[in-house]
């Protein structure tokens, strides 16, 4: 089935110099970059971003992380798409994802862990159109 999803490359990889080093893990798996924008993200979009972390205490960690620097933002476009992503970046927690995965080379811990992706269809339309205009998706 093809699919697109929502990355956006934290600001870890931006301030690692890896965003080149990423999306050719993407497009050497098949996928295609569809959107692309650098972006400084605001408080506003990031708590509808995370919403479902706003009760957490760690929060305000995730708030100052995500503002540190801009990072890229994009659409990814495939078979697959959306689990084929999460299955190229390995666990959420850095610590434990796989050497060859993108979090296990490049990722710390569970927070900075260099790339966030859409974890189910739902959520990658919602992101996306969060993100992007419409005009703004070449397909």
């Amino acid at each position: 089935m093809i699919e697109k999803t929502l990355v956006i490359l934290k600001p870890d990889a931006m301030q690692q110099n890896l965003a080149g080093t990423i999306i050719e893990r993407f497009t050497k798996a098949g996928l295609r970059l569809v959107a692309c924008k650098m972006m400084r993200l605001n408080e506003s979009i990031l708590r509808e971003h995370y919403d479902f972390l706003a009760d957490k205490s760690f929060f305000p960690n995730i708030l100052a992380y995500m503002q540190e620097c801009p990072v890229l933002v994009m659409v990814l476009k495939g078979e697959n798409a959306i689990s084929g992503v999460r299955s190229l970046l390995g666990p959420t927690d850095s610590s434990i994802a796989p050497k060859g995965t993108i979090r296990g080379d490049f990722g710390k811990d569970k927070s900075r862990n260099v790339v966030h992706a859409s974890d189910s269809e739902v959520s990658a339309q919602k992101e996306i159109a969060r993100f992007f205009k419409a005009s703004e998706i070449f397909e």
